[in-house]
């Protein structure tokens, strides 16, 4: 055994030798006791500094790379397979919805909101949420579940508003339009979570005066329909 084996304890505690470097000094573990007891301690050093740095994600996470996932096209299949419109598209929104899903533990942004995020966890992780795409100004994701009965909005890149107006979103539906709530003008990324009454079927974000209105006052700036 060479004398510079001794020296790669703490570089083998932090995973940072190479393959070959790591296959000779775990045999050269199994004839010395000092660097054992060395090696252990240094972990458990690195373990609790590790515990101590870390920061619980926040759930608005979620919906960030959520929308993204819905922005950005995906790699088609390796599979020899021809799909007919209403397939590819089915493909489309479950292969959406799945990664969204799987995307649960990557760091978050900060977001302006006008209602508690708490339910966003229960209607993300619902079997049948799915991702719906806005059309119109900025970007708009929309994750529904019917069987919660909820919905919650991310919007990001609408136009800035000045002082006396905000944006404000609408549930449509057969019996009319109803506030969802309204979105703080100042964020760059805006978060809403509302109860979905059955007869629902699209979204609309209007611009109205400061404190919202009873009913929409001017055309929807993005649209949502519910598939």
């Amino acid at each position: 055994m060479t004398a510079e084996l001794h020296t790669l304890t703490g570089a083998y505690a932090l995973d940072a030798v190479s393959r070959a470097e790591r296959a000779e000094f775990e045999r050269h573990l199994g004839e010395c006791t000092a660097c054992r007891q060395e090696v252990a301690e240094l972990q458990a050093t690195g373990a609790r500094l590790g515990v101590a740095a870390a920061v619980n994600p926040p759930p608005e996470l979620k919906l960030v790379v959520l929308a993204d996932v819905a922005r950005t096209r995906q790699l088609p299949p390796k599979v020899p397979v021809a799909l007919d419109g209403k397939a590819r598209a089915k493909t489309w929104q479950l292969r959406t919805a799945l990664f969204g899903a799987a995307a649960a533990a990557v760091v978050a942004v900060v977001f302006g909101v006008t209602r508690a995020p708490a339910p966003v966890d229960s209607v993300l992780s619902a079997p049948d949420a799915s991702a719906i795409q806005g059309v119109g100004e900025g970007h708009a994701t929309l994750v529904v579940s019917r069987s919660r009965h909820q919905a919650v909005l991310l919007a990001s890149e609408l136009p800035a508003l000045d002082a006396g107006h905000v944006y404000q979103v609408w549930l449509i539906g057969t019996g009319g339009a109803r506030s969802a709530g309204l979105m703080t003008p100042a964020a760059s990324q805006r978060m809403l979570v509302a109860d979905l009454p059955a007869d629902v079927d699209r979204i609309g974000i209007t611009v109205e005066p400061a404190g919202g209105s009873a009913g929409p006052t001017t055309p929807a700036v993005t649209r949502i329909a519910l598939v």
